[in-house]
């Protein structure tokens, strides 16, 4: 889908604020409300727009710190990469799983409470996973800049 300078101004609105109703949209951008409709439905169908989320505090809900996970497998045949990436996507403490080309085979963020919270993660799902030959954990000390929007 092309995105046009109207497309990239409602992208940029959203991602800075999804709840904004249509008629605040089309206001912030100079746009009839139909028109806007008709827009943000076309970037929705389309996927451009994959989603809608709120992004909540992780110090707010009691999990403050980021652990990175570098994650290499005994094998890369297809099976093995296929039963690992399924157990990390049903794992509920995964944030974000990356296939990777590196030294790792895959890069995982999790988001914990503290030392003990990232046992019970290793214990319980981690050292659970198929077809893994070497975890190697960092701790994050600060998060420095986290962004959800995208530069358009």
């Amino acid at each position: 889908m092309p995105l046009d300078t109207l497309n990239r101004r409602i992208l940029a609105a959203l991602q800075s604020n999804g709840r904004l109703s249509n008629t605040e949209l089309a206001e912030q951008i100079n746009l009839s409300a139909s028109a806007c409709h008709r827009r943000v439905r076309n970037l929705e169908r389309s996927g451009v727009i994959e989603r809608y989320v709120a992004v909540v505090n992780q110090r707010a809900i009691g999990k403050p710190s980021n652990v990175f996970v570098e994650i290499s497998l005994e094998s890369q045949r297809e099976d093995a990469l296929e039963a690992f990436e399924k157990a990390a996507r049903d794992c509920p403490d995964i944030l974000e799983c990356y296939l990777m080309a590196g030294d790792a085979d895959y890069l995982l963020r999790v988001a914990i409470a503290d030392a003990e919270d990232y046992e019970r993660f290793h214990r319980q799902h981690l050292s659970k996973f198929p077809a893994v030959a070497r975890i190697r954990s960092s701790f994050a000390l600060r998060e420095v800049s986290r962004k959800t929007a995208i530069a358009l």
